[in-house]
């Protein structure tokens, strides 16, 4: 009889069956259909960007922690211990998540398969900083889609525990949009400027791009080397950028001061304690 990966050249050798069924990439009768072939291909070229983060993690220290916060269904984190973590002895993934119900659903997945070093905490950010479930620093922290501020939550996390590296795909950047609107009027008369948001449509998208600039600004304020680039292979999501940060301990010298130069020319001042913190 032949493997899953033999038959399907798209599978990894090794890759757990019953996960891939679990997560509806191979449909209950171990098939895999175009959609599925697609949803796979998505996942491996996330992995890439995570590979070699995790391997530098375990060339620090044998027994390192990734943490995924808004992890959701925690399918990142079932995928990345499938992958990388469980051929090795050390390691531990702990997905973050404020609906009980999955975080039950992925602790009995997790049983299920043997993911003994897959933990998964029903707690909000704030909670999650002063847990005594987690480790005073960490090496990774990702965040997949988190949603509106969840990613902001995650960089303060990741902050707060010194991650050695970060992986966020922001989603629905709602808050900077918003401010935006409402001093639209004052703006108009003060910048030129304000033409970048002044239709309904430019707003939310200016708002959007400005969000990720202004966390990239604050990330290289903390000691952090940014690289943002397009999550090539998501075509079924309009929300495709990519942050990885990766912290080197030496600020961007004028990062704090840009971030507070953009939020006064812009007049959204408000904003800067969720940027400058």
């Amino acid at each position: 009889m032949k493997s899953a990966s033999a038959a399907f050249p798209e599978i990894r050798p090794g890759q757990s069956i019953e996960l891939l069924k679990a997560l509806h990439i191979l449909t209950r009768d171990g098939k895999l259909n175009q959609d599925s072939r697609r949803k796979l291909k998505q996942v491996y070229h996330l992995y890439q960007f995570i590979e070699p983060l995790l391997e530098a993690a375990f060339a620090r220290n044998s027994d390192p922690s990734l943490v995924d916060h808004g992890a959701g269904k925690s399918y990142l984190g079932f995928i990345l211990y499938d992958l990388f973590f469980k051929s090795r002895d050390g390691g531990r993934i702990v997905g973050i998540e404020t609906r009980p119900e999955l975080v039950e659903s992925a602790r009995q997945l997790a049983a299920g398969l043997g993911f003994t070093r897959m933990d998964f905490l029903n707690l909000t950010v704030e909670q999650s900083i002063a847990s005594g479930e987690l480790p005073a620093t960490v090496d990774i922290v990702t965040a997949l889609h988190a949603c509106n501020t969840a990613t902001d939550d995650a960089i303060r996390f990741g902050l707060a525990k010194q991650a050695q590296a970060m992986v966020l795909v922001p989603c629905c950047q709602a808050e900077v949009a918003a401010v935006l609107r409402r001093h639209k009027n004052a703006a108009l008369g003060r910048t030129p400027l304000s033409e970048l948001w002044r239709h309904p449509l430019h707003t939310r998208e200016f708002g959007s791009q400005l969000t990720n600039a202004l966390r990239c600004l604050q990330l290289e304020a903390h000691g952090y080397q940014v690289t943002v680039t397009e999550l090539v292979g998501w075509e079924h999501s309009l929300k495709n950028e990519l942050i990885v940060a990766t912290r080197t301990g030496q600020p961007r010298g004028n990062a704090q001061a840009r971030i507070g130069q953009i939020l006064a020319v812009l007049g959204i001042e408000e904003l800067g304690s969720r940027f400058l913190a």
